[in-house]
């Protein structure tokens, strides 16, 4: 049995509906960020890291969201995922999540997340106000150069997809209007169809 450790209105969202999509039989554990649980010695013990998500194997944790994905794909390989066995198409459905964690969301946690890298209010401030420029022009290369379409890496559903559902459900937050990238847009409409994510997100939300 997997356990997913997930935060509400946390990148483990992705994990989640990756897993829901996967058909591989799984439990959740909900932390409450307000709480400080992810600051627990009980979480601590599991992900020294103090973040979300996590995954409890047989074989130990796994952290980082693109590891996950990539697991979760390699354990369910009925539910093509992944291009399993193309070495140049995990490369590059790799590439897109990476640069989703490198990056985007990297420019998301600024607003948030300022005092990960500053302690003057001036500064964090600074940071909440380059927000919206950042992600716009993250979401801006995904829409123009990118996105493939239907789906993220084209004909064929993948890992990519939930995970830049998450990213985009954080847009209205960080100031940027969705509506502005038309087939984001669309992919996003899309995905709430999905039976998986309408059960990830009674998860989530719930």
């Amino acid at each position: 049995m997997l356990t997913l450790y997930y935060a509400p209105g946390t990148c483990a969202l992705a994990s989640l509906i990756a897993l829901e999509e996967s058909g591989l039989a799984f439990e959740t554990r909900k932390l409450t960020f307000a709480n400080g649980e992810q600051r627990s010695p009980d979480y601590l013990q599991i992900n020294p890291k103090g973040r979300v998500p996590a995954l409890v194997t047989d074989r130990g944790v796994l952290t980082e969201t693109p590891a996950i994905l990539g697991f979760i794909a390699e354990s369910a390989p009925g539910a093509k995922l992944a291009p399993l066995g193309d070495a140049f198409e995990m490369a590059r459905l790799q590439s897109f999540n990476s640069y989703l964690c490198s990056t985007v969301h990297v420019n998301h946690a600024h607003r948030p997340r300022g005092s990960r890298w500053a302690d003057e209010p001036a500064a964090l401030e600074a940071m909440k106000a380059k927000v919206p420029q950042n992600m716009a022009d993250c979401f801006t290369l995904i829409e123009e150069k990118m996105f493939e379409g239907p789906w993220v890496m084209g004909e064929t559903y993948s890992l990519a997809d939930p995970y830049l559902f998450v990213m985009t459900d954080w847009l209205p937050s960080d100031g940027v209007d969705p509506t502005r990238f038309a087939k984001v847009t669309d992919h996003h409409a899309r995905m709430l169809q999905r039976p998986a994510v309408q059960r990830a997100l009674a998860y989530d939300r719930g």
